[in-house]
């Protein structure tokens, strides 16, 4: 079948994960393609430089390149909102659609739009970010009225090295945060190979895990028309008794 609905998305430069694995999680559903536009980023930390990486106008260049190819919806597939203000990512999703006449939704507030559909008000949080990034992620979203009740975090700020995170390092820290009973898992970091984890570590630990990358791909076929559901194998997120997605 030729795919008929493109799903497009923003990626850091130096991401080595998101699109692979966009890849595999829409393998199942052969009218939808996905397709990336890069702008730079290299470093996640509080300096003015690594911050100027998110300027909305570098996004919406390649947003543009985005519609180039006319794709059906644009996703913002990166996690800078979740230190940044969610508001970031609300005013750049406007800008995109303003811009370019295409929906615009992003991971972060995907995130946000799974707690509130659950009903989840307690969070556990695992990244690869250095302490200072965590505390303004954990800041933010206890702004929203969610609390983080345990984190890990690997320390890391070059985002290249994200990917460098094995899977039984990421498992340990999803487990270890299960452990103060919170009401979902945030594996927030869209170069940090959690999602081929999900499934399995949901069965283990009876708790839904929701992981940056499958967040964005939720998203994204949901404002193309296309129901989450037909996903399969890759945790709760896309299952039918969790969200009532689009058909």
């Amino acid at each position: 079948m030729q795919p008929s609905v493109r799903l497009g998305m923003l990626t850091p430069s130096s991401n080595t994960t998101l699109e692979p694995v966009c890849a595999q999680m829409l393998a199942g559903l052969p009218e939808v393609s996905v397709h990336f536009a890069r702008f730079r980023v290299v470093e996640i930390s509080l300096t003015d430089e690594a911050l100027g990486q998110f300027d909305i106008a570098v996004q919406l260049s390649a947003a543009e390149l985005l519609a180039d190819a006319r794709c059906d919806v644009i996703c913002w597939n990166g996690t800078s909102a979740s230190w940044l203000g969610l508001q970031r990512d609300r005013l750049l999703c406007e800008a995109i659609t303003r811009r370019t006449g295409i929906p615009a939704c992003s991971s972060v507030l995907a995130l946000v739009e799974a707690f509130k559909t659950k009903a989840i008000t307690r969070y556990g949080l695992v990244s690869p970010y250095v302490p200072e990034i965590q505390a303004r992620i954990v800041e933010n979203f206890n702004s929203q009225g969610y609390a983080c009740v345990a984190e890990r975090h690997a320390d890391i700020r070059t985002n290249y090295e994200f990917a460098s995170l094995d899977d039984d390092t990421i498992r340990a820290m999803v487990r270890d945060v299960s452990r103060a009973g919170p009401g979902a898992v945030a594996i927030l970091c869209t170069n940090m190979r959690g999602a081929p984890l999900v499934e399995q570590l949901e069965r283990e630990l009876d708790v839904a895990i929701y992981d940056s990358v499958s967040l964005a791909v939720w998203a994204s076929l949901r404002a193309a028309g296309i129901s989450p559901t037909r996903v399969r194998g890759w945790g709760r997120l896309f299952d039918v008794g969790h969200f009532n997605g689009k058909k």
